[in-house]
């Protein structure tokens, strides 16, 4: 697996009891896929190794995992901080007209009127909706909202939004 076609879906904040239980804080709005898993990659600035999952369940808004191999809390603690990563291909499936951060990042954005705008970089999550920033070389950064008025395509296979900008975004 490529780690660049690789999906955080929770990270190690802790162990739990004595024979090298980990304990998980999800990354995915999708936790009850920790009950299901079979094997997962733990990444971190230095471990990058495949585990299998013994045992999963919950606690206290975690998920304590049990992988083969790591028997004590001293094993344990060493993964401390590393993330719980997945390939693309198994997140799960979202409803038509919704998306991944990781999908959205990179595609080249188009306005209707305007033409190339520039690349979406960043989506940054806010109460009401998220933000799309998006680096164009002619308008510097340009924050788009990500609602129905102004999203009006994303083609993933062309890596390619359309959009249509709202007054007052581009001056």
């Amino acid at each position: 697996m490529n780690r660049e076609e690789m999906v955080a879906i929770g990270r190690i904040v802790g162990t739990f009891g004595f024979k090298g239980t980990l304990k998980i804080a999800p990354l995915t709005d999708f936790p009850e896929r920790f009950k299901k898993l079979k094997k997962v990659r733990l990444c971190g600035s230095k471990i990058n190794m495949e585990f299998e999952v013994e045992e999963a369940r919950e606690h206290n808004n975690l998920y304590l995992l049990k992988f083969k191999g790591i028997e004590s809390k001293e094993e344990a603690a060493k993964y401390k901080n590393a993330f719980l990563m997945i390939d693309e291909s198994e997140v799960y499936p979202l409803p038509e007209g919704y998306y991944y951060h990781f999908q959205l990042k990179g595609l080249e954005v188009y306005d209707e009127e305007k033409g190339f705008l520039g690349e979406l970089t960043d989506i940054l999550e806010t109460g009401a909706n998220d933000v799309y920033v998006v680096v164009s070389e002619q308008y510097g950064e340009i924050l788009l909202p990500a609602i129905k008025e102004v999203i009006k395509e994303v083609d993933l296979k062309n890596n390619k939004m359309e959009v249509k900008l709202l007054p007052g975004i581009i001056d």
